[in-house]
């Protein structure tokens, strides 16, 4: 019997853990309300484990948090998988990854480093979610895998696998996984993101409806970063998506910035690699 599917389901699926779909081959990330159970980082062009191995290491002894799988994307890259025991919105998975972003990998060119459930360009904006694992790459005909943390460096000059990977071997690899608790992953943003001054308001977690309000006048009264994201805005919703992706913006007004968009943005539009509910 085929493990493979039931064991992505109860690391990554927004369903319910032993749920009707969780045999189902499809595996979805996002559901509706725009809430994921999974959080992707990947780090390409090149491949780089010693780099990325940092943010797995450092997980796990800094944040005292679960290890997250490895994975070659079957393009030019690696990932690593987050499991969250409970969905959260995607804006608060977002800013999770970009605060590990900012404290691993600030001496890699942000370019190089996906973060995924993300915001595509679009108006309006929709969040985006990485491609399956293990799945073929039909332009190269390689495929996508999760790897063992031992095996990860060889796969440094070619990050895919000739040939489908073993579903037992995935799922005896994934079965030792556990995911992140909900008091856990609060307390391990809290320690990633620095505490905003007292005069803009509450903490990120958990913003108030007040956050464009604040992102916007944040960035305006700061001249470096209001020169930072000019540019010209067709309305509010293209002013707060360029925050939101712009480096040099404090991570603060990023992350705020990313919770103002969440009314605006379409959780049911196109999710790549995921099929529609």
């Amino acid at each position: 019997m085929n493990r493979l599917p039931s064991e992505l389901h109860r690391l990554y699926a927004v369903q319910a853990p032993g749920g009707p779909d969780a045999a189902s081959e499809d595996l979805r990330l996002i559901d509706g309300f725009g809430r994921v159970r999974a959080m992707v980082l990947s780090l390409a062009r090149p491949a780089d484990w010693q780099a990325l191995a940092k943010v797995w290491q450092g997980v796990q002894v800094d944040l005292d948090l679960p290890a997250p799988a490895i994975a070659v994307s079957g393009t030019d890259g690696f990932q690593l998988w987050f499991s969250l025991a409970q969905p959260l919105p995607a804006a608060q998975a977002w800013a999770f990854l970009e605060a590990l972003r900012l404290r691993y990998l600030d001496d890699i060119k942000p370019q190089r480093v996906g973060l995924m459930p993300g915001l595509d360009g679009a108006l309006p904006p929709q969040w985006q979610h990485a491609g399956a694992v293990p799945a073929l790459q039909a332009a190269s005909g390689v495929w996508s895998a999760f790897v063992a943390p031992e095996l990860a460096p060889v796969f440094a000059d070619e990050p895919w696998l000739e040939t489908a990977p073993n579903p037992e071997g995935q799922s005896n690899l994934l079965s030792r996984l556990t995911s992140i608790a909900s008091a856990d992953f609060e307390l391990a943003l809290q320690g990633l993101s620095p505490a905003p001054p007292s005069t803009f308001g509450a903490p990120v977690v958990g913003a108030s409806s007040a956050a464009p309000a604040r992102v916007l006048d944040a960035v305006v009264r700061s001249r470096d970063q209001h020169q930072a994201v000019a540019g010209l805005w067709l309305d509010p919703k293209s002013f707060l998506l360029a925050v939101m992706n712009n480096d040099a913006v404090e991570l603060r007004l990023r992350i705020e910035a990313a919770k103002a968009l969440l009314p605006h943005v379409d959780p049911t539009g196109p999710v790549p690699g995921v099929s529609p509910p």
